[in-house]
């Protein structure tokens, strides 16, 4: 399964953020994020949009106005990002309304396998919050601790 860069750069800019959330009563632009990350200032904005309607950024007008992490990076799983910004979480080239991919609407023979893999993939996603990312504390690098 492949993420397409609406999940890679809505987490990428999250970790900006949190990476910033220390530097006390400051909002974060954009346009810094934009900056640092080399992702379009543009295509950040329709971003921030939905991650502010799902209650994971909270926005701050005015002069020194951008974002701030709504929760803390602890509180804050990488798989509420991804869902955050639309990018469902599936490997299987099956319809979301429950139809197959075969022509018949069937299901081909390797679903299971892929829909598992989907499954867990997000499990994964959401045992890793974004303080586990900024720190370098993936769940691998957990296990072996």
């Amino acid at each position: 399964m492949r993420l397409s860069t609406k999940g890679r750069y809505a987490v990428m800019a999250m970790a900006d953020l949190a990476r910033r959330q220390d530097e006390p009563c400051r909002a974060v632009a954009l346009a810094e994020i934009a900056n640092r990350q080399e992702i379009s200032l543009s295509y950040l904005e329709q971003l921030f949009a939905r991650l502010r309607r799902k209650g994971l950024v909270q926005s701050a007008r005015g002069p020194g106005g951008g974002y701030r992490l709504a929760r803390t990076a602890a509180e804050t799983s990488i798989a509420e990002i991804v869902l955050a910004v639309d990018e469902p979480l599936r490997a299987t080239r099956c319809s979301a309304q429950g139809k197959g991919c075969m022509l018949k609407g069937e299901r081909c023979l390797t679903h299971d396998l892929w829909e598992d893999l989907g499954r867990k993939i997000e499990d994964y996603l959401a045992s890793v919050s974004l303080a586990d990312v900024i720190a370098g504390r993936l769940r691998a690098n957990r296990q072996a601790a």
